[in-house]
């Protein structure tokens, strides 16, 4: 890479720092997340400190207010009953809210659960920065996309503790410093790649996984794995997120000292 290129790398990268902060810090953004409540721990429909009752009822949930419980359905205040599907929008565009708050409602495996999201939530209040390593073209790397003949799905545990599935595409292979390595990846809607990873400095100078989002290959194949952009999962911005942990074989056996590292509260 010349030097010319390197140093647009550079500001590409610091650009893209600052939308990531940016994102984060959002009023809605992950460090808003209060609480996931899953439905199967309140037979009776009655969520601590969320307004209303919320009842599972076959491919909805059923939500039941009353003046009392001060919620908005669609941005008008509600009262009654109303079936709700999984959001799949931007958390302030969720179909309930309770002044300020969003109540986001969530499906997983067959599973019901409500998120809170709060602009107030202690997390966003005390964030000062997220702590990154500055643009290195050392880890900027070529690589391959390696798709599998068909999807797999394997069973990792996640934050909350739970064992759930997560569907993988294919591998990306990279060369580090004469090395080859590989991550598992799993394939998104537009075609991009999403790997959950691991490294040696995963729990030590880095948090403990992260994620990397490598743009959709070319037609042979081929694909930019920049670590310089190996981001923070939710999770470390707020507990309350169910983050997949890497699956076997995505713990690099190499210092990955790239990238987003921690976060910062003031």
């Amino acid at each position: 890479m010349s030097t010319d290129a390197q140093q647009q790398a550079a500001r590409d990268w610091d650009h893209w720092h600052e939308e990531r902060t940016a994102t984060v810090s959002a009023p809605y953004g992950p460090l808003s997340l209060t609480g996931t409540h899953w439905l199967s721990d309140y037979p009776d429909g009655r969520i601590p400190a969320v307004p209303g009752q919320w009842r599972e009822d076959g491919d909805e949930l059923e939500l039941t207010a009353g003046p009392e419980d001060g919620l908005t359905v669609d941005g008008k205040p509600f009262t009654g009953q109303v079936g709700l599907g999984a959001d799949r929008g931007p958390i302030d565009g969720s179909r309930v809210a309770h002044g300020e708050r969003r109540l986001f409602v969530l499906s997983r495996e067959g599973l019901w659960a409500v998120r809170d999201f709060d602009p107030e939530s202690a997390a966003r209040r005390a964030f000062r920065a997220i702590e990154a390593t500055p643009y290195d073209p050392r880890w900027a790397l070529s690589g391959i996309f390696r798709p599998y003949d068909t999807s797999r799905t394997v069973r990792v545990e996640n934050a909350d503790g739970v064992e759930r599935g997560l569907g993988l595409g294919g591998e990306i292979a990279f060369e580090l410093d004469g090395v080859e390595h590989t991550l598992q990846v799993a394939v998104e809607h537009d075609g991009s790649l999403w790997a959950v990873f691991a490294d040696a400095t995963s729990g030590n100078s880095s948090y403990r996984f992260r994620f990397l989002r490598p743009a959709a290959p070319a037609a042979d194949g081929t694909v930019v794995v920049d670590l310089n952009r190996a981001l923070l999962p939710p999770c470390a911005f707020a507990d309350h997120f169910i983050c997949p942990f890497p699956p076997p074989g995505n713990t690099l056996p190499v210092a990955v000292e790239a990238g987003e590292r921690s976060r910062l509260d003031g």
